[in-house]
């Protein structure tokens, strides 16, 4: 892989920032969005009022701790619109989740936003080894998704020649790269595992493929399939963070001369790391649930949102911005079997170390007597899915699962090919338990 560490003055002058120039900065923007928050949202202005807070009380930064979160079933509750801090007239565009596990979150932009937007997604591809003039293939889903607008307009700003493939079409998607030659990738890393599976199928060889950089996010996944993508494509592997409550993606964004975490863009997005059950601030370093405060957004500022992602506040390194460690899962995808704490990326973890095992899984959760149990659905690799590796595979992987991650697990290991394939983010968890 080439080397692609960016120069001191390719960099925003913030980014190289002293930690009181920083600070300095966050708590001017920050006093100037509560006010906003409290003077034009209704939402905020009640929510502020029970709490007894009041941007008048932010005299430090550690004085965030007086006020309230706000959840994502905040904006559930005021849907479509009645959180914006703005007229409805006044936003350009409109963003929101599927709302496949009911009401959908909508989030709101004002030119203002975008226009931030688009530059903490330049930043972030920067940071990850792009270029101005480098072509970027742009694979995350467009819609009203944030992945593959927030994703096009940043490569835009930054100069890159953008193909807005989205998702799916994975055939396509090959013919397109080999045709278009792109030097950098944004996708899910588990599409990116289709689409490597796609070159292998055409019989191309993807470390000869033009690609220098994968910028993936959207889902929490592993430095072992960093490892995997990285060696199969003789490519960097970058993780990008963001949100749609919080901005999409951009929030966050690791330096590819580092790849030791990713730097929180602190001069638009603060960061606190709570205890998920008591919501205490934890000091920097230890393991909690991620917390955001915007200090920029106009159309829907966000005060405290609870993002249940679970990671740590760590130094800056390649940048003076603060880190937040790799995304290891979510307060709400933890699976707790007989009092054991599981993410699905401990069992990714686990699958990748054995020989024969494709990196595709899928964790069915049942219901064996009065107890929870866990089936991990994987796939074996065509040069080995005799019977006899089958086997092995199975038990290999299922000694790993116990004595790394503390639980026991039936793994069944079917034809290659037989997990279903994400053209988004993937669906890990299938929870087939009868319902109480």
């Amino acid at each position: 892989m080439i080397n692609l560490k960016p120069s001191k003055e390719m960099l925003d002058p913030i980014e190289t920032a002293s930690r009181d120039e920083i600070s300095a900065l966050q708590f001017h923007r920050m006093r100037r969005s509560l006010t906003h928050a409290y003077e034009n949202s209704p939402f905020y202005r009640k929510r502020f009022d029970e709490h007894g807070a009041h941007p008048e009380d932010l005299k430090t930064l550690s004085d965030l701790s007086k006020f309230p979160f706000t959840y994502k079933q905040d904006l559930r509750d005021n849907y479509p619109f009645d959180m914006f801090a703005v007229p409805r007239k006044s936003l350009v565009r409109v963003h929101g989740s599927s709302g496949t596990t009911g009401k959908p979150t909508v989030v709101g932009y004002t030119k203002g936003d975008i226009d931030v937007w688009a530059d903490v997604v330049a930043r972030s591809i920067r940071a990850s080894g792009g270029r101005p003039g480098d072509i970027c293939h742009i694979a995350y889903g467009y819609g009203l998704f944030t992945g593959g607008l927030g994703a096009h307009y940043g490569a835009e700003r930054l100069g890159c020649t953008v193909v807005p493939i989205s998702g799916g079409m994975t055939e396509r998607q090959v013919t397109l790269m080999q045709d278009f030659k792109p030097d950098i990738i944004m996708v899910t890393p588990s599409y990116m595992l289709s689409i490597l599976d796609e070159f292998r199928r055409q019989g191309i060889d993807p470390r000869e493929s033009s690609l220098k950089v994968g910028i993936f996010g959207a889902e929490p996944w592993t430095n072992k399939m960093r490892e995997e993508i990285e060696q199969a494509f003789d490519m960097h592997a970058v993780d990008i963070y963001g949100l749609s409550e919080v901005m999409g993606p951009g929030v966050a964004n690791e330096c590819v001369e580092t790849k030791d975490g990713l730097h929180v863009w602190e001069d638009h997005f603060y960061p606190e790391i709570i205890d998920p059950v008591t919501g205490e601030v934890l000091p920097d370093g230890e393991m909690g649930e991620l917390v955001f405060t915007t200090l920029t957004k106009e159309g829907l500022p966000m005060v405290r949102y609870r993002t249940r992602d679970l990671t740590r506040l760590l130094p800056g390194t390649a940048r003076s911005m603060r880190r937040i460690e790799k995304i290891t899962g979510r307060s709400d995808d933890m699976m707790i079997l007989r009092g054991v704490n599981v993410f699905p990326t401990q069992i990714e973890e686990q699958i990748l170390k054995v020989k024969g095992l494709a990196p595709h899984f899928q964790i069915e959760l049942v219901r064996a007597g009065r107890m929870d149990a866990m089936i991990v659905h994987v796939e074996a690799t065509p040069e080995r899915a005799s019977a006899d590796a089958r086997s092995a595979a199975s038990k290999e992987l299922a000694h790993h699962i116990k004595s790394v991650v503390g639980v026991s697990s039936k793994i069944e290991v079917h034809d290659p090919g037989q997990i279903a394939r994400s053209e988004g983010k993937a669906k890990r968890v299938i929870d087939n338990r009868p319902k109480e």
